[in-house]
């Protein structure tokens, strides 16, 4: 089934809070990062509210604001980091959001392309796609590095965009689950900018950043997207 003109031709999916659940899992990681990289330097409160506020974003980037623009200190705090986010997936602590893989399925199905995008490295995204065995779910999955720019830029979606040979930016709808990934998306120019509350921030949050649609979870976007036919009376 083809889609018809004017409607969704990509979707752009957050992966940590939106397609896979989090559960606390970037403030476990973070946490376990400090102890290894022994920081005296950064106050942990006011890091961790940092991180809370910033989820979505590039995570190097997170981690240079938070080390005053050492770049050493910040790759050093970034690879513990990732060591850490590995472990904890290695651990079975990886779950899908329920309907996400199923979701991304339909759509591909019915002629819309798919990309999974995240604020993550490319090891740490290719470690939960794996534990996932979702290698081969979406038509592409994109880090910022291979991008440009993280969010809240627009670059990961544009890059899909581009990658995948949508022409035009209101023919795709993205989805997330933080104020980053709807700001992303609004920059974009993309015709649905969806935020979900299966992750870090509240419907407030997400509807100041501009979402278009603030939904329970993810498979909440089937109503929108794929439409079921009311038949004829």
């Amino acid at each position: 089934m083809n889609v018809p003109v004017g409607t969704t031709r990509l979707v752009c999916f957050d992966m940590a809070g939106t397609t896979v659940a989090d559960d606390g899992l970037v403030e476990q990681a973070f946490t376990r990062a400090l102890d290894e990289v022994g920081s005296t330097v950064i106050d942990r409160e006011a890091a961790l509210r940092h991180v809370r506020d910033t989820m979505g974003e590039s995570k190097i980037a997170v981690f240079r604001h938070l080390s005053g623009g050492d770049e050493a200190a910040a790759r050093r705090l970034n690879g513990a980091f990732e060591r850490a986010y590995e472990v904890l997936v290695d651990a079975g602590l990886c779950a899908p959001i329920d309907g996400a893989e199923q979701l991304i399925t339909k759509l591909r199905a019915a002629g819309v392309r798919t990309a999974l995008t995240t604020g993550f490295s490319r090891a740490t995204a290719d470690r939960i796609l794996s534990a996932l065995g979702w290698r081969d779910l979406a038509d592409l999955t994109l880090v910022p590095a291979e991008a440009g720019r993280g969010r809240p830029y627009p670059d990961l979606v544009l890059t899909a965009l581009l990658r995948l040979g949508v022409d035009d930016v209101r023919h795709v709808t993205t989805v997330g689950d933080t104020a980053s990934d709807v700001l992303a998306g609004r920059r974009a120019g993309a015709a649905i900018v969806a935020g979900v509350l299966t992750g870090a921030h509240d419907a407030a949050t997400l509807r100041d950043a501009g979402a278009t649609h603030v939904l329970h979870s993810v498979s909440d976007l089937e109503t929108l997207l794929l439409p079921t036919d009311t038949p004829e009376e």
